[in-house]
């Protein structure tokens, strides 16, 4: 088993769909061991996305990111990280695949396609024990 960060990003909680959004990970089967909702601040934005925090779009992030709580979720299944992965559909919602969740809800402008993506989730294994580490404590998560 598997364990994936997803956080439901500023456009998933304007646009209503958190329900939605959570209801797809369910039907696939994965199994919800953390969720609290949260405002991410300057200083865990620049950790989380340091990857790109020297970027000259990066500010962009840190405002679009920053505009309203999120909520942030670990799950857990089969194979998750990749399974979400291809859910969720490429980071551009222009580029995704028909029946994603980027391509389905995502931000159909040009200029906003790469970043008001509805869903971050982790890309890696690895990734995934850092960023869950980031945003959760062991006592937040539950198994049953």
């Amino acid at each position: 088993m598997e364990r994936t960060l997803v956080l439901l990003k500023p456009d998933c909680m304007t646009k209503g769909l958190c329900g939605t959004v959570i209801a797809r990970f369910e039907a696939a089967g994965f199994t919800i061991l953390g969720c609290k909702m949260l405002a991410l601040t300057p200083k865990v934005l620049r950790e989380h996305y340091a990857h790109i925090a020297d970027k000259p779009f990066y500010p962009d992030v840190e405002t679009f990111m920053s505009s309203t709580p999120v909520i942030a979720m670990v799950l857990e299944g089969t194979g998750i990280i990749a399974r979400m992965r291809d859910m969720l559909g490429v980071t551009d919602c222009l580029a995704a695949a028909p029946g994603t969740i980027r391509a389905e809800f995502g931000n159909k402008e040009p200029e906003k396609s790469k970043m008001e993506n509805v869903v971050h989730a982790s890309d890696s294994a690895e990734t995934a024990q850092k960023e869950i580490a980031r945003f959760f404590s062991s006592e937040e998560l539950f198994a049953w």
